[in-house]
Parts: C-alpha cells; sequence; structure tokens
C-alpha cells in the first residue's frame, strides 16, 4: 500500500545552479548530495518544515531517461513549459517581496484567485511553480486544516 509521497523530480539544466537557486534563494535545506558514478550525482533538497518530503534536482539523462528524450527534456525546462509545483505559503505577498529581493523571477505578482492568493515563478532552469497562499474559506469548505 502507498502511505505517501516522498521524493519529487524537479529536472534542471545545472545542479550546482539548481542547489545554489534552491537554497540560497528559495531557503531549503540539502537533504542529500552524493556522487553516484563518475556521470551521476544525486542531489535533494527540502523545506526545513517538511521532512517528509524532498525535491530530487536531476539532469535529463540515463538511467531514468534516455539520450534522446533527455535533449528534448531539456529544450522543453529551458522553454519554462514545464510546471512543478505549488509551493505553500502563509503571506504570499511577503514572500514574494522577499524571494524577489533575493533574485527569483516571478512572472506573475501576487493576484487574489478563488483558491487564495497566488504567484509564480521560475527556477533558474526555467521550471514554473506556484506560490500559493489558501484562502481559509477555501481550506474549511473542502476540510483542509
Amino acid at each position: 500500500m502507498i502511505t505517501g509521497l516522498k521524493i519529487n523530480t524537479i529536472w534542471v539544466l545545472d545542479q550546482d545552479s539548481a542547489l545554489e537557486f534552491y537554497t540560497k534563494k528559495l531557503g531549503f535545506e540539502v537533504r542529500s548530495d552524493t556522487q553516484m558514478g563518475p556521470d551521476s550525482r544525486w542531489v535533494t533538497v527540502g523545506a526545513a518544515d517538511q521532512p517528509d518530503l524532498e525535491l530530487a534536482l536531476m539532469l535529463p539523462g540515463p538511467p531514468a531517461v534516455d539520450p534522446e528524450s533527455a535533449e528534448q527534456l531539456k529544450v522543453l525546462v529551458a522553454k519554462g513549459i514545464l510546471g512543478a509545483g505549488v509551493m505553500a505559503t502563509d503571506d504570499c505577498q511577503a514572500t514574494y517581496e522577499e524571494l524577489s529581493a533575493r533574485g527569483v523571477e516571478f512572472v506573475q505578482p501576487p493576484k487574489k484567485r478563488p483558491y487564495g492568493v497566488e504567484a509564480l515563478f521560475r527556477d533558474d532552469s526555467g521550471n514554473w511553480f506556484s506560490l500559493t497562499e489558501r484562502s481559509e474559506t477555501l481550506d474549511e469548505s473542502i476540510g483542509w486544516d
């Protein structure tokens, strides 16, 4: 039986640059950084308050992706086509201002939505994320804490 999600892959174009972005700009902590062979490195980061979830900063390529698909995936990442997920915040406007000051590129400033307040940003590879402060009314109406 599946009990939850532990690691989620984020495709990146450069692991050193991505590691710096996720730790220095987003404030995540390094969970692992291990050389797995001459051409493979396992790098994960995560939010300090969420120890059960890690983001694997992966280069597209073998063994997970065949060489031809890896090249296509790199192009899609660099174009900013891939949305990698939603990052939660208690105060979207304040987090937007803090991350902007650290050099994070936002493609949409905070805007009110039916589910809360949302801003969109890109990581240094081109992946886009939603930064979302959920509204209490939405949380209550669907039973989320």
